[in-house]
């Protein structure tokens, strides 16, 4: 990738090195048909977490973790530019939310940015404790990413996913998740997920998958504006496939069971970023009408 080196915004809260606490440190069109009740608007969760209620976290998570409630986020520190990996970070979130802001725009909408906080081994969030275990997230409590940047060694070494469009990825996928909050569409899954408890985990993967949809109208954009260069788009459709849920179960060594999914298959992943990256249309997201 070629992304355009950024000055610190204040979006990017650097909470490395704080010892595991917290320190210093066209958008809305209606859906078609049925899915989650009256959706209008189209433009995150991502390994294994679920929805839960309240304000639960979502995002790329080993081990579903229960987030026990809100937590001060304490002091903010903008990450140090000169950091390789902060600073790596920090460019491809300006550049993922430069272009949801004109997409809401062009829509006539204002794009209010998520924070993103980097931390290492654990820190508190607005949905409680957080480890390096429960893997990138976002918080809709408090509408800031979470990440620790050493899960992008595990997503190399680990999942046999690397390459920079690998974690920028990861990135996008989670500022997904802050566009689904800022629309509405995050709450109305959880409202029907408290309401009818057996489609909590379908309703988790639509989410997802939407996500990842969003994920890749990001690309697309990219695409566009000359950022990528060969290879970077199957490093992201590689590490799609190494985070399903399906590859995750038969790798753990259990039953691969649909019914427990929270994110969707291999290739559901990749087929959604796809459908993103191929037409740069948020509305061939509707991951809520058909099947998937």
């Amino acid at each position: 990738m070629k992304l355009r080196r950024r000055a610190g915004s204040g979006q990017v809260i650097d909470r490395r090195g704080s010892g595991g606490s917290v320190g210093r440190g066209g958008l809305p069109i209606a859906l078609g048909g049925g899915g989650i009740g009256t959706i209008i608007v189209l433009v995150i969760l991502a390994l294994l977490g679920g929805i839960g209620g309240g304000g639960g976290g979502s995002g790329f998570d080993f081990g579903n973790p229960q987030f026990p409630g809100a937590a001060p986020v304490g002091d903010d520190t903008v990450s140090d530019p000169d950091d390789p990996g902060g600073q790596f970070v920090q460019d491809v979130l300006g550049d993922v939310q430069e272009t949801w802001t004109e997409l809401f725009a062009a829509a006539g909408k204002q794009y209010e940015p998520a924070k993103l906080v980097l931390f290492e081994g654990a820190t508190q969030s607005g949905c409680g404790a957080a480890s390096s275990a429960t893997g990138p997230f976002y918080c809709p409590a408090d509408q800031m990413v979470y990440l620790d940047p050493e899960f992008f060694q595990q997503l190399h070494q680990r999942f046999g996913a690397p390459g920079d469009f690998a974690q920028a990825y990861v990135v996008a996928h989670e500022v997904a998740h802050h566009v689904q909050t800022l629309l509405g569409t995050s709450q109305q899954v959880r409202e029907q997920s408290q309401r009818n408890p057996d489609d909590a985990n379908e309703l988790s993967v639509r989410l997802e998958l939407q996500a990842d949809c969003y994920a890749g109208v990001w690309g697309y954009t990219a695409a566009q504006r000359g950022i990528l260069e060969p290879g970077d788009l199957e490093e992201a459709l590689a590490a799609a496939a190494a985070i399903g849920d399906d590859r995750l179960q038969r790798e753990s060594g259990g039953t691969v069971d649909q019914d427990t999914w929270t994110h969707g298959s291999s290739e559901q992943r990749q087929h959604w970023f796809e459908r993103g990256f191929d037409t740069g249309d948020p509305n061939q997201c509707d991951t809520f009408s058909g099947d998937i």
